[in-house]
């Protein structure tokens, strides 16, 4: 009876779910439940008024094997986290009960291990069959609950989209995520006496006078947004990927545009600007769905990296870092590029000559004078560009 799961997704489930494990006078759930079933590691704490369960799929090899369930004392969750947060994201974690102590909950990496004394006595409550219930619960009447702002705020700590779905003013609201379900129950007291049973139109009534003198076709989507920058790299993850998506499309209507016989450079440089951001695009959206927090942050250096304009200093840095040798990738792209202008004109010469081409074409008339770049071939009836004849060198 164990499982694995790395050190960076072990940290998410318990920062999900840690701000809504009871208090101390409720011991059964003051700490994190860990519940391993066929499929899944969930983690799950509540309070009574909110309820998170944050889940993690299990490899294949490990499904279908024994359930098995323990409470981390909530006073034993800082150490916990501490040692999780001292290795590396990518280091696998294997969770199970010990051998010889089915009280105690074993977390053991390649370097060391961290075991944790459970009250195995303390039953949690039924998590399932609540959720299960709160999200299968209907009503005749339109929901108006009142919501503690601040319990709301709990949920902040997913750093995810979640729909909600409200059915009555007495139940409990429900959060969905992906891989997060939450539950919040409606606030019944305000300081020391009840929250009043206002209806909707109680409270239409109390904004009534301020709100009249609005125009009732606008829309938040109207309003205005910020206009991208041409000069600074966008700090915001959404921006990024949006920008990114735009290079794609660009990239791809230049390629079109450009002449693959003649002007073949352009053609190829599209198509790898258009490559490189949809590789950047999904290696983004993939560390953004893994972990928001990293992504925020990959995105915030990386603007300040570009905006500091030494990205060539950055990236030759970067590679002598990792081992490799920038050196000798420039030495051999020289010799290349030297190879290449021994074959054909240079690239400005080709493309003096397509330009030529296109305002014959256009009906443009000009005069070239003799040059040692372009030439106009009769028989084709098109101009093209030539190798410059090489100077002599003096005796």
């Amino acid at each position: 009876m164990t499982v694995t799961i790395n050190a960076h997704q072990l940290g998410r489930v318990i920062d999900k779910t840690i701000s809504h494990m009871g208090a101390e006078d409720i011991k059964v759930l003051h700490g994190i439940r860990l519940d391993v079933d066929a499929r899944y590691l969930y983690a799950v704490a509540s309070d009574r008024f909110t309820m998170a369960v944050a889940r993690y799929r299990l490899a294949d090899g490990e499904r279908d094997q024994e359930p098995f369930a323990r409470t981390i004392p909530g006073d034993k969750l800082p150490a916990l986290r501490e040692w999780i947060s001292s290795m590396k994201g990518a280091t696998y974690i294997t969770i199970g009960l010990a051998a010889d102590r089915e009280d105690r909950l074993v977390f053991d990496s390649p370097l060391s291990a961290f075991t944790i004394t459970t009250a195995v006595g303390l039953e949690f409550p039924d998590w399932r069959g609540l959720l299960r219930g709160v999200s299968e619960q209907t009503t005749d009447r339109e929901p108006f609950p009142a919501i503690n702002s601040r319990m709301l705020a709990r949920f902040g700590d997913t750093e995810e989209i979640l729909r909600v779905r409200i059915t009555s003013d007495e139940k409990a609201a429900l959060l969905f995520g992906e891989n997060f379900i939450g539950a919040l129950m409606p606030a019944r007291y305000s300081g020391v006496g009840a929250v009043k049973n206002e209806t909707l139109t109680v409270c239409q009534d109390w904004w009534l006078w301020t709100l009249a003198a609005g125009d009732k076709t606008v829309d938040m989507a109207d309003l205005p947004r910020p206009e991208p920058s041409r000069h600074e790299a966008p700090k915001d993850v959404r921006q990024t990927g949006a920008d990114l998506l735009r290079g794609v499309l660009y990239s791809l209507d230049s390629s079109m545009e450009a002449d693959w016989a003649e002007d073949r450079e352009a053609w190829l440089a599209h198509i790898a600007a258009g490559v490189a951001d949809w590789r950047a695009y999904r290696y983004l959206d993939a560390l953004h769905q893994a972990d928001p927090r990293a992504a925020r942050q990959v995105v915030a250096d990386t603007a300040e990296q570009l905006d500091d304009g030494e990205i060539g200093e950055w990236a030759w840095d970067t590679a002598e870092e990792a081992g490799h040798k920038p050196a000798q990738w420039k030495e051999e792209r020289e010799k290349a590029v030297a190879k290449q202008m021994a074959k054909q004109p240079a690239m400005w010469a080709r493309r003096l000559a397509q330009g030529l081409n296109h305002a014959k074409s256009a009906g443009i008339g000009f005069r070239i004078d003799d040059n040692p770049f372009v030439t106009y071939d009769a028989e084709a009836e098109k101009w093209k560009a030539i190798h410059p004849i090489p100077a002599e060198i003096p005796a």
